[in-house]
């Protein structure tokens, strides 16, 4: 199979990448944690107008893209310009949406696509993105939902005007049936958002709902059923951050190598002593296998839903490993200088650290794949 992307997405690819080297400015200056929105509306509208919000979502939704390899195209350039702009949010919400197909909230999907900021409240306090373990309820009460819970790690979450928040209205906490997803406007009554800043220069909300009144119409699609749209919305929630791991990989090691080359040791260049170049070679195996696991996830991601889950949970697995072997590698080959806050090195390997985590760790997807195996 040809695994290239196509001219379209080439074009996409490089504007993204034109952008971010010409205006977002030095990685370890815009890396300082920014206490208001935690990034800058004006870079996400021109983003926006690039394409690359579009570019995740089909034509039947507003947009011109939304295959799997859409995803990877942008999400790459995402990974090596380290940007910080709230795609995984959109992405994961606007996923849960579209696989909805739910008339009521087509609108919200539109202005979704259109940068509108909204997010997926779905994983709770030491949760691991599960879509059925839920403590979260919902209740009806007259013509209104009412909802109690926790939430936590939402992307962007004290950001966004929207959330997608999902919760129990049926069943025990850990039934296979039984969640139901509600578009639920940040501010309505009965709900806290405390946004924090992420240990790589993004933003994350814990969220608790007391007594929080919805609207009936707020439920998407039949109540109990949301556990296919999560599966959905997470699995290319998942593909996305694989892919800009791969983008963040490619970078620290061209990194590491032109280090190599020009770090002189004993009179010679240290690329040059055989153990180095042992290591490194190790290192590229690493990033090819990572490669080969997420091209086998975008192949899959239409699939049949075990199918899907199975190689979603073995490209995390696989991707999640080799990022944390290359960080902490990549971080010793260059020695002290490597944890300094100046070079860009060190805050890529902190967005490698939090990709492992995010949508579910190693352990968590090893267990999944073994499951569904």
């Amino acid at each position: 199979m040809n695994f290239e992307h196509t001219h379209e997405r080439r074009l996409l690819a490089q504007s993204i990448s034109r952008y971010v080297g010409d205006r977002y400015g030095d990685i370890a200056r815009r890396m300082v944690p920014r206490a208001a929105r935690g990034f800058d509306p004006v870079h996400w509208t021109v983003m926006g107008e690039l394409g690359a919000v579009g570019a995740l979502f089909s034509p039947d939704h507003g947009g011109f893209g939304g295959s799997a390899f859409d995803l990877m195209a942008v999400f790459e350039q995402v990974g090596r310009g380290l940007v910080t702009e709230p795609f995984l949010a959109g992405l994961l919400a606007g996923r849960a949406l579209a696989h909805a197909g739910d008339a009521r909230h087509g609108e919200l999907l539109g202005r979704i696509v259109d940068g509108a900021l909204a997010s997926l409240a779905h994983c709770e306090p030491g949760g691991q993105w599960h879509p059925s373990q839920v403590r979260c309820t919902a209740r009806r009460d007259g013509g209104h939902w009412v909802l109690d819970g926790d939430k936590a790690a939402v992307p962007w979450g004290a950001e966004a005007g929207v959330l997608l928040v999902s919760a129990r209205t049926s069943g025990h906490w850990d039934d296979a049936s039984g969640v139901s997803l509600f578009v639920v406007d940040a501010g309505t009554a009965g709900i806290q958002l405390r946004g924090h800043p992420d240990v790589d220069g993004g933003r994350s909300a814990d969220m608790a709902l007391r007594g929080a009144r919805v609207p009936g119409h707020a439920l998407v699609g039949a109540p109990g059923e949301a556990a296919e749209m999560l599966k959905a919305a997470v699995g290319g929630g998942i593909l996305a951050l694989c892919a800009e791991a791969l983008g963040i990989m490619d970078v620290m090691m061209d990194s590491t190598l032109e280090y190599l080359k020009a770090r002189q040791q004993f009179g010679a260049p240290i690329g040059s002593f055989q153990a180095v170049q042992h290591r490194m070679v190790d290192l590229m195996l690493q990033v090819d296998q990572a490669r080969s696991a997420t091209l086998n996830c975008a192949t899959h991601l239409d699939a049949a839903p075990d199918l899907r889950d199975r190689h979603v949970a073995a490209a995390k697995y696989t991707v999640g490993t080799a990022a944390m072997t290359l960080a902490q590698e990549c971080i010793q080959l260059h020695g002290g200088i490597g944890m300094t806050w100046e070079l860009p090195l060190s805050h890529y390997a902190k967005r490698l650290g939090l990709l492992n985590f995010q949508l579910g760790d190693e352990d968590f997807h090893l267990g999944q794949y073994v499951r569904l195996s």
